[in-house]
């Protein structure tokens, strides 16, 4: 039997300002509402972006600093798993959704460069996955001492 795999890597900017509460246990969790652009072509043959809301939770210490640091405009850089839940509404309707939970959100840009993706200097935009970094025994890790030049 194959290996389940559930995963999400998103790209993109905050729609709003991030919403923290806290569980009943006292769970700090932040609420996050992101943007990510598909591109695509219209009738006319042009390309246009067609953006794509995702509603994201991050929680503990991370969940604080996104509450503390982020702001309308932002953008991050998202990896996590999809999580599908389901209530009954104050009005007794049964609701569903599907969110993000996010495994690590990395805050790209500078403060105050809110407008599009991009900012920041060198590779300070640079997203590798959480997991992606790590030494496996396919890829070991190089040593800089090993490279020839």
């Amino acid at each position: 039997m194959a290996a389940s795999i559930n995963r999400v890597v998103l790209v993109g900017n905050l729609t709003k300002d991030p919403e923290l509460r806290h569980t009943a246990g006292g769970t700090p969790v932040c609420g996050l509402r992101i943007a990510v652009n598909s591109r695509r072509r219209d009738e006319g043959g042009n390309w246009i972006d067609k953006p794509n809301y995702f509603t994201v939770n991050v929680f503990g210490n991370q969940a604080e600093n996104c509450a503390q640091y982020l702001a309308k405009g932002r953008p991050v850089a998202i990896d996590g798993r999809l999580d599908w839940r389901e209530w009954q509404s104050q009005d007794g309707a049964k609701r569903e959704a599907v969110e993000i939970v996010a495994e690590s959100v990395q805050f790209l840009g500078g403060r105050g460069e809110g407008e599009g993706f991009g900012g920041g200097t060198g590779g300070g935009n640079q997203f590798v996955p959480a997991g992606a970094a790590q030494e496996t025994a396919d890829f070991p890790a190089a040593a800089d001492d090993d490279i020839p030049f």
